[in-house]
């Protein structure tokens, strides 16, 4: 069972950012057999989605899946969003494989880069579908993340992006 211990970097009822997909609690970490081999995995939920995925413990690294911010660099994603916009390509193919580049990277600071951008085109021509579900989910990411990183609720944080982004 120490082996089991040392594995796991994450602990039942921790809160983590899985990109592309949302923030999760870790509800369990638990061993399954998976083509005969006994695997160490997490059970997290995904609120946004009403969503219980099982993520490999080793390949969890692999997959992004990290904690949630410390204060300061959740602060520092919404302070990034008010900084001068730097425009993305005009078609939307280069600039859709852009954000879902920077998406999967999952840091912080890409997600509110992706937000930025793509709220600052929003406002100058009508995003189509695709990259309208990307800004939606990077949105909802960086407002479920920084508010469990600073302690807010989800609408004030809400409010403070949309202050921002207006700037």
């Amino acid at each position: 069972m120490d082996l089991e211990q040392d594995n796991n970097k994450f602990a039942v009822g921790e809160h983590v950012v899985y990109p592309l997909q949302g923030v999760g609690v870790i509800k369990r970490i638990e061993q399954q057999e998976f083509r005969g081999v006994d695997t160490l995995y997490y059970v997290i939920y995904l609120d946004i989605s009403d969503m219980t995925v099982m993520i490999p413990v080793e390949k969890s690294k692999e997959l992004g899946i990290r904690g949630i911010v410390a204060k300061g660099e959740a602060q520092k994603a919404i302070d990034s969003i008010s900084s001068k916009y730097e425009p993305m390509p005009v078609d939307w193919k280069a600039r859709y494989q852009m954000n879902v580049d920077l998406l999967k990277e999952g840091s912080i600071a890409s997600i509110a880069k992706v937000v930025q951008a793509l709220y600052h085109r929003s406002k100058i021509k009508e995003l189509p579908v695709q990259e309208r579900k990307l800004y939606d989910s990077a949105l909802r990411l960086l407002i479920d993340e920084t508010a469990i990183s600073l302690g807010k609720a989800k609408k004030d944080i809400e409010m403070i992006v949309f202050s921002r982004l207006e700037k």
